[in-house]
């Protein structure tokens, strides 16, 4: 775009205005301006009850914007206000929020149970095969999901923005699919059938996007937006913790508890079934919970019929009558009726005796309170064109959130790998020649169970630094100051991982590394690992909510967010994982 040119805003309505003419039928002029992004609510006599601040993205970024993070410049009123303290408890829309978050949790929980047996899966596919080629296969089964997500993670960012499916058909096709996935990789024999699934459930799943994109328009107030943000990550973090002790109690039972399991043919015949069946329960429970209570946030269906909803409260009445009938029935000298209230809402009034009652007729369905009745204007009548969307700073944003996913993914793509992978035995007859500093082999050699406790390490530093650390810093620090400086801290944790395979152990190889020395050293680079992630990624996330030029493409860009950090997330571990099997 050349500078000369207008900004996206201006352009857009020139276009529009253009169109109306003067002789247009009388349609009010915010109705076709496409910058009109507050939200009223009103009554059902039209009163406003109250508005809605403005969210990141809902303002165009003007030529050459630097100032992505949306911080106040000297001249900005919003800098006379000194910023209150926001605490979890000030969070708005909570109820949402809870929900949007266990909707999150199944997806890391899956991902991490697999992979704290996936290289053992691989090897009871072909015990023939050396462990260079289960270090090349592992990279491309992680790859194929990320691989499948970038083919479609655009398409479903679009398909939510339209007014025929919204977000929440999109994040319920999108757990069905990951399930369906989840129940297909357990009962694979082959590595080809578990290409073939884990490849669907990339296909199918494009939440990462959609979920941040509900979170910021349920919301819209930014100084809210960094512990709301926070929420992806710190869950991501929930199912790092979980997740691989799961897969790893639960992989092979018949071997790894032959005195329970060993006589049942199911586990012999299928015997990393278990963890994927446990894991496809958490998904249905994630698309139930879902359907029953996520609300609908896109502005084009606001006013659509929601059978999830609609269920929810027929099954809550039900239960609400079922709760009554039953207090009813107990003795009881009376009821108290309660006092009337003057706040809006009408309330019935009920009275019971032992010797007389009233009945009253209540259509089923109906609520026994009425409340004031919330509507919703759309902040936006038009949508921003595809072409528009690629501004100079969504460009570079995209760039910088590619090459973190790039680097973030392979290391949490091989580092099960390199838990994996036997320990360095010089006395062996094929042991090739070590030359240190830089000339070694090798891996820890643990088994399932201690992989996954040491991939839920990660879960557990994360958590802690994103409770207690991170949103303090980061408002002191501001977004992209705080991205920029714990960056550093990666190239620190990914020079130092090999050479946890030289750190001493208890246990002569090739036994599994053991001792607290071993356990000290990884421990140390994965709060190296973790700080620099706990800051980057949600810090990552607010900069491209913010870089939208408008809230109509605001989750097509989150959904090419995702898409181009697939792309990153496949490539990474394909090209590291076939030079770390060169290494084996």
């Amino acid at each position: 775009m050349k500078e000369s040119e207008p900004d996206d805003a201006v352009v857009i309505r020139e276009e529009i205005e253009s169109n109306i003419g003067s002789s247009d039928d009388g349609r009010e002029a915010e109705d076709t301006n496409l910058l009109s992004t507050e939200e009223v609510l009103q009554d059902d006599h039209g009163a406003v009850l109250h508005p809605t601040p403005e969210t990141s993205g809902s303002q165009p970024p003007g030529p050459g914007d630097n100032n992505p993070e949306g911080i106040p410049s000297p001249t900005d009123p919003r800098k006379k206000s000194k910023k209150a303290t926001v605490s979890w408890k000030d969070l708005p829309r909570k109820q949402q929020l809870v929900v949007i978050t266990l909707t999150r949790l199944s997806e890391p929980l899956v991902q991490t149970s697999l992979q704290s047996y996936m290289f053992y899966q691989l090897k009871w596919f072909d015990p023939s095969l050396p462990d260079s080629v289960i270090s090349s296969q592992a990279g491309v089964l992680h790859a194929s999901f990320t691989a499948a997500q970038f083919l479609t993670a655009m398409m479903w960012g679009r398909v939510a923005d339209s007014g025929r499916f919204g977000r929440k058909k999109v994040i319920l096709i999108g757990l069905t699919g990951t399930m369906i996935s989840c129940v297909g990789f357990g009962f694979s024999t082959t590595f080809w059938q578990a290409l073939l699934f884990r490849s669907l459930g990339g296909v199918t799943n494009g939440n990462v996007g959609v979920l941040r994109t509900m979170i910021s328009e349920i919301v819209r107030e930014k100084k809210y937006q960094s512990r709301a943000f926070l929420l992806l990550p710190m869950t991501f973090n929930i199912g790092i913790i979980i997740g691989p002790i799961l897969g790893g109690l639960l992989a092979d039972p018949a071997g790894s508890y032959p005195d329970l399991f060993g006589e049942i043919e199911f586990f012999r015949r299928f015997p990393y079934a278990a963890p994927n069946l446990v894991s496809a329960f958490f998904l249905f429970s994630a698309s139930l919970s879902a359907f029953l209570c996520l609300e609908e946030t896109l502005d084009a269906r606001a006013d659509k019929r929601d059978w999830g909803i609609e269920l929810r409260k027929k099954i809550g009445s039900a239960l609400s009558a079922c709760f009554s009938r039953f207090s009813r029935s107990r003795p009881s000298t009376g009821y108290t009726p309660l006092a009337n209230r003057e706040d809006g809402v009408t309330s019935i009034e009920m009275t019971h005796s032992r010797n007389t009652s009233t009945s009253s007729s209540i259509a089923p369905g109906s609520s026994l309170t009425t409340t004031t009745t919330r509507k919703r204007r759309a902040r936006y009548t038009q949508r921003l064109p595809f072409r528009r969307i690629f501004t100079r700073n969504v460009s570079l944003t995209l760039m910088a959130h590619s090459f973190l996913s790039f680097h973030v993914g392979t290391f949490q793509s091989l580092w099960f790998v390199f838990l994996s992978t036997p320990v360095y035995n010089p006395s062996a007859p094929s042991a090739p020649a070590q030359h240190l500093p830089f000339v070694f082999t090798g891996g820890m050699g643990l088994p399932p169970a201690k992989v996954g406790l040491a991939m839920s390490i990660l879960g557990v530093l994360g958590i802690t630094l994103q409770l207690f650390v991170y949103p303090a810093l980061s408002a002191r620090l501001g977004t992209v100051r705080c991205l920029r400086a714990f960056l550093l801290f990666f190239p620190v944790a990914y020079l130092l991982v090999p050479y946890l395979s030289l750190v001493p152990s208890t246990s002569a190889p090739p036994a599994p590394k053991s001792g607290p020395a071993a356990w000290v050293a990884i421990a140390g680079v994965l709060l190296c690992q973790v700080v620099a992630r706990t800051f980057a990624l949600p810090n990552m996330t607010i900069l491209v909510n913010n870089c939208s030029p408008h809230p109509s493409v605001l989750g097509t860009l989150h959904g090419m967010a995702q898409s181009f950090a697939s792309a990153a997330r496949t490539v990474g571990p394909v090209l590291c994982g076939f030079l770390e099997g060169a290494q084996v």
